[in-house]
């Protein structure tokens, strides 16, 4: 699966650098096209010329050379897929707080391919709450983390954090093409974020949703292969690149995205925090400050999740979310029912870790058949794949 693939292999300072001279080669043998980006500090670990040798490419470790510089933003763009091995605790540290300081860090935070990485350090150091706290953050982001093994460490001691070998590695990267084809064909459509509506043309009525369950989703799905359209309310948070994203700002205008091309989708999966109320009447100037009271009239917003359910065609998988805070499962089942969907994701408040702004979600998915999925609390990513997953076994 990686022949012809462009690799971009980063390493940075630990002694497991030694097997990545394996690693290069193991990835050579699989037909891949091979660049490696070095951190300072790897260099006393491993010879660049060693890698230059095998990899047939020059290895790059500073962002200037003499009268040149690496371009890391053209370095970020070339590859299929970025893996940084070993990624020691002082480098995962800078991937989870974007510091930017050297080249291999640049080019991380330039990539707009999927990024692997496989942690290398002694096993309290793998342990300690702020290296778990950072190994969440990049999760967050959407980067994949190839397991620590455990075994002798460079410590002498006996536990986890043992990066994982490198035929370990080149499995993981195979998987992941391999996977990217599951959905091959499959034209999806995800909402995501909040919508604003407007009161004057300077105030509208919103929620604290960020986009980013259903991003997470969207980019889960292009991953696998399928045709992504991702219907986004008013967020800051980044999809994958080369996705179909359209723009809106309010429910009306989500609900005219998505009856327009809902009939040409495979699945959709409508995640967004859709306003259930509008302004019945928006004011053309901005409302001054004249008395203590002030009322609105809200009016009722079309429904979307219903809307589609109606219009679903037999072989067209329909998927709802529901935000809960009391008698959860029982106003999930309702939805369920009522909107005509094949799966209710339910997130409840009273669950920690869940709902709104929160990097992790806690979820429990129905469905028609009256079957109950339930997860543990996960990064938002993880939580995409476990939705994912279940809506491929329908």
């Amino acid at each position: 699966m990686l022949q012809g693939k462009k690799i971009l292999l980063g390493i940075s300072g630990s002694i497991a650098a030694y097997k990545t001279a394996v690693l290069v080669r193991l990835l050579i043998k699989e037909g891949a096209e091979v660049k490696v980006v070095m951190t300072p500090a790897a260099k006393e670990f491993v010879s660049p010329l060693t890698l230059s040798t095998l990899s047939k490419n020059a290895v790059l470790t500073d962002i200037a050379n003499n009268d040149s510089w690496n371009n890391h933003v053209i370095l970020g763009r070339w590859a299929d897929i970025m893996i940084i091995a070993p990624l020691s605790c002082n480098s995962l540290a800078k991937l989870a707080h974007g510091l930017c300081d050297n080249l291999l860090t640049a080019v991380y935070l330039s990539a707009t391919c999927p990024v692997f990485v496989a942690p290398a350090m002694d096993e309290d150091m793998w342990n300690h709450p702020a290296t778990q706290n950072n190994v969440d953050i990049i999760k967050s982001f959407g980067n994949t983390i190839i397991p620590v093994e455990s075994g002798e460490l460079a410590s002498g001691l006996i536990g986890e954090g043992r990066m994982a070998e490198p035929q370990t590695i080149v499995n993981a990267l195979n998987n992941c093409f391999l996977s990217s084809k599951e959905l091959a064909g499959k034209k999806v459509l995800v909402t995501a974020g909040p919508t604003y509506e407007a009161i004057d043309p300077v105030r509208f009525i919103g929620n604290h949703s960020s986009g980013k369950m259903g991003v997470a989703i969207a980019n889960e799905f292009q991953k696998r292969g399928a045709e992504v359209t991702l219907v986004l309310g008013p967020s800051s948070i980044s999809t994958m690149p080369n996705m179909n994203v359209v723009r809106v700002q309010s429910a009306e205008e989500m609900f005219e995205a998505c009856s327009n091309i809902f009939g040409t989708m495979d699945i959709a999966i409508m995640s967004a925090a859709v306003a259930d109320y509008t302004p019945a009447i928006v004011a053309e100037e901005k409302i001054k400050k004249s008395t203590d009271r002030f009322s609105i009239e809200l009016k009722k917003t079309k429904d979307i999740l219903k809307h589609l359910g109606e219009i679903k065609k037999e072989k067209q998988l329909l998927i709802g979310f529901a935000l809960e805070t009391q008698d959860e499962k029982k106003y999930a089942l309702k939805k369920l029912s009522e909107k005509n969907a094949d799966l209710i994701v339910l997130n409840s408040l009273n669950d920690n870790g869940a709902g709104f702004g929160f990097d992790t979600n806690k979820i429990t998915i129905f469905d028609k058949s009256g079957r109950e999925y339930q997860f543990d609390t996960k990064s938002k990513t993880a939580v995409a794949i476990d939705i994912v997953n279940t809506i491929i076994q329908l």
